[in-house]
């Protein structure tokens, strides 16, 4: 299926992998590319050196177009962005938009720009900066997200831009493909359902609770950073919710300070980092450090299988997931489904010859 996002990137299907945060790695990067669709690393979870390497073993085990996300307000940007043009990547995604200097830099080495956006407005300066697309989510995305539903925002922005326009929030099967495509976008990128795929590192209980939840049990919140965060409902932000300002800061204080051994970047670069994700927010120091440190939470259960003690970011499609294919399985069934809905819609469409009297 061409669409102006395959013709952009390079890949067989509109479809992409978004990049997240202990999840896209290396072995599901290289499993999405090699079924013909978009993946995308994370690199927020990742030292510059370690970014390196990702790309590097990426590469090792696909021919594919990738590529890699990145924090526009992270204090090394800079350093990634480099890593990334002296190793030929090929799309740049961004969970907040880069500077228009930071999308020249990149258009001039010949990298494709694609920041994520949640708001109209947001997709109308990236596109005048000179983004080559854009992918729009929607609130029923997981992670960091917005109030406007997907349905309602997608068609805002595609009348609004010139650029290839990716939905993402809410999908997870062919039907929704067809649905992104009939509002006028260019394909569809989905978290929630490239985790719950036997590509993903995500350890095996973990998938299980994912996919006992029910669309109930996916919730929004602003205790973890102070900002919309749509995830599970754990143990966790039971206790974030209903602790007080003095036992936050204690838990976030010993969390960061694991972070930061982690990432290796310096108590003033992670308060740094924290305060850019502020967005003019009221937060209390605690939420300042959990915002600078939220890949600790996410590490906690999408690496060590602790759901009691980490963060699960979920869109709200894990209430309708029921199993584990590969990426290929996965890849296949959404564009042989996308197929069948589209012959269907064909079918209504021819006239009804009415047999005589």
């Amino acid at each position: 299926m061409e669409t102006p996002l395959t013709r952009l990137v390079g890949v067989r299907h509109p479809i992409v992998q978004t990049g997240m945060g202990w999840v896209a790695g290396p072995r599901l990067v290289s499993a999405t590319a090699n079924a013909g669709a978009l993946g995308i690393l994370a690199s927020a979870t990742m030292t510059v050196d370690r970014l390196r390497e990702a790309i590097r073993e990426v590469r090792s085990r696909t021919d594919a177009p990738f590529g890699v996300n990145l924090r526009a307000d992270a204090a090394d940007a800079g350093d990634r962005v480099r890593v990334m043009i002296d190793e030929g990547v090929r799309v740049a995604s961004f969970a907040l938009a880069p500077s228009p200097e930071l999308i020249a830099e990149l258009k001039d080495a010949g990298v494709i720009v694609i920041p994520s956006i949640g708001a109209r407005r947001h997709a109308e300066k990236v596109a005048a900066w000179g983004a080559d697309a854009v992918i729009v989510q929607g609130g029923e995305g997981g992670g960091h997200t917005g109030e406007v539903a997907t349905t309602v925002l997608l068609p805002q922005v595609v009348d609004a831009v010139d650029i290839p326009v990716v939905a993402a929030g809410g999908f997870f099967d062919g039907r929704g493909l067809v649905a992104a495509l009939a509002y006028g976008a260019a394909g569809v990128a989905m978290g929630t359902r490239f985790l719950l795929t036997s590509d993903s590192p995500v350890p095996d209980a973990v998938k299980a609770r994912y996919l006992a939840a029910t669309v109930r049990d996916v919730t929004v919140t602003t205790a973890v950073d102070g900002l919309p965060h749509r995830m599970l409902r754990t143990e966790l932000v039971a206790a974030l919710e209903n602790s007080g300002r003095t036992r936050a800061l204690v838990h976030a204080v010993r969390r960061a300070a694991g972070f930061r051994r982690l990432s290796g970047l310096t108590w003033r670069q992670l308060i740094h980092d924290g305060l850019a994700m502020r967005h003019g927010k009221d937060l209390t120091w605690s939420q300042v450090l959990l915002a600078a440190n939220t890949p600790m939470l996410l590490k906690s259960a999408m690496v060590e299988g602790r759901t009691d003690l980490g963060v699960m970011a979920s869109g709200q499609v894990a209430g309708v997931i029921d199993d584990l294919p590969s990426c290929a399985g996965l890849v296949e069934r959404i564009m042989k489904e996308a197929e069948q809905v589209r012959e269907r819609l064909t079918d209504l469409q021819q006239p009804t010859v009415r047999p005589r009297p």
